[in-house]
């Protein structure tokens, strides 16, 4: 399958005021972007500023302060970088506008798979794909004989062989911060089980026997990983990784430039990537494949519009690409895959393959409620089943509240 197929802690802000050469065009109207911290964002900010007045707040915690930014009059922001599993709430405030005028305007070198439509109109524009898959330290799994993992039984087994060596601190990392991404992993893990999260009254299903194997497999991951791991997101794990001190971990592949980064990582050239692992036999890899993107606020002139999207597009184009191609599984003209892209490439390739993460008011809903009330599990206490049950409560309050469910 060809990749053309697929369809940091904290914040900083870049600001610009003069054009460089690399920009097609001299923006004069003053341009704000909110966006994740992670090295394809900054890449893609930094060659949007190259246009000139352009303000980039690059902020892992984006997706709690976007909807609130863009619901004001006028928009706090101009343009939103956004995913699948971020955007949802954008689109049902209806804060972000339809993108099709500018799409005819300024987007002739947007391929079709960069579209992304909802009720037909082109509401975002995607510049990579991303997947949570298995990275590993290379180095130590040839000195130790231990074969790349393809199930998480397999996981187990050599995170007690590569514990047992003693190389590293822990043999095992995971993206399980208390909140948005400790549901991930067990939205990941749940739907390897075969899991389904709603029905079509959108009733919850997750305190089934799918959902406790999910928690069950998660917590006996975590007797091979930092007794932190509540504290643990993704950058958390980057630096783990850079520093030496994990062997293996399920972590984006969006990080997988910064472990080749000579100047910040001690581990330059050991780490690869393999499919995400299989939670049961004959399952989907445990994982869900993401796209992340740019939207464009609706409270905001159409000058600034037409703006930002023309600044967007200067830092979506081959050139970005080029300059910065092991930065993302990018979806531009221009990329050419590296080993670090690999697990992705493999992850999305499988068959059968992982689902998209749901971008449904539903989903939005419960991923909350799995963030509130998984982390009273990994501190016991309550049991897997007590603890799912507390999250089908919290989330049929809240879709009733939301009118998801009379």
């Amino acid at each position: 399958m060809k990749l053309k197929t697929l369809a940091m802690a904290g914040a900083m802000s870049l600001i610009t005021s003069v054009a460089w050469a690399g920009c097609a065009f001299e923006n004069a109207v003053p341009v704000k972007s909110l966006s994740a911290g992670f090295q394809a964002w900054k890449s893609v900010t930094e060659a949007m500023g190259e246009c000139g007045n352009v303000e980039a707040e690059l902020d892992q915690e984006f997706r709690t302060k976007q909807p609130a930014a863009f619901a004001a009059s006028p928009s706090l922001y101009h343009i939103g970088g956004v995913s699948n599993g971020t955007v949802t709430p954008l689109i049902n405030e209806g804060t972000i506008r339809s993108l099709d005028d500018l799409v005819a305007k300024y987007g002739q070198n947007l391929a079709p798979n960069q579209l992304i439509k909802i009720d037909g109109k082109t509401m975002a524009i995607a510049m990579m794909v991303n997947t949570q898959h298995l990275m590993y330290r290379q180095d130590i799994f040839d000195d130790l004989g231990v074969a790349v993992p393809t199930t998480y039984d397999e996981v187990l087994a050599a995170a007690q062989k590569i514990q047992d060596a003693g190389v590293v601190d822990y043999p095992l990392g995971a993206t399980m911060k208390s909140g948005w991404n400790l549901a991930q992993d067990f939205n990941n893990m749940f739907l390897g089980y075969g899991g389904r999260f709603t029905d079509a009254n959108s009733m919850p299903m997750i305190n089934t026997d799918a959902g406790v194997k999910a928690l069950e497999m998660m917590k006996a991951l975590t007797a091979y990983m930092d007794p932190e791991y509540l504290v643990s997101d993704s950058t958390y794990v980057q630096q783990q990784f850079q520093q030496g001190k994990i062997a293996m971990a399920n972590l984006w592949a969006s990080r997988g430039a910064a472990m080749d980064d000579a100047g910040e990582s001690q581990v330059v050239g050991k780490v690869n990537a393999a499919a995400a692992p299989l939670a049961m036999a004959g399952g989907a890899p445990a994982t869900t494949l993401w796209w992340d993107g740019i939207v464009i606020a609706n409270n905001i002139t159409d000058e600034e519009a037409d703006a930002a999207f023309r600044v967007a597009m200067e830092g979506l184009d081959t050139d970005m690409v080029k300059a910065n191609n092991d930065d993302a599984i990018w979806l531009i003209s221009g990329y050419v895959p590296n080993r670090l892209a690999e697990g992705a490439i493999a992850t999305a390739s499988a068959s059968p393959a992982p689902q998209s993460y749901p971008s449904t008011s539903q989903m939005g809903l419960m991923h909350t409620a799995l963030g509130n009330e998984l982390p009273a599990f990994f501190t016991g206490e309550r049991d897997a089943a007590a603890t799912l049950a507390a999250v089908e409560e919290a989330y049929i309050t809240a879709a009733k509240e939301a009118g998801l469910i009379q």
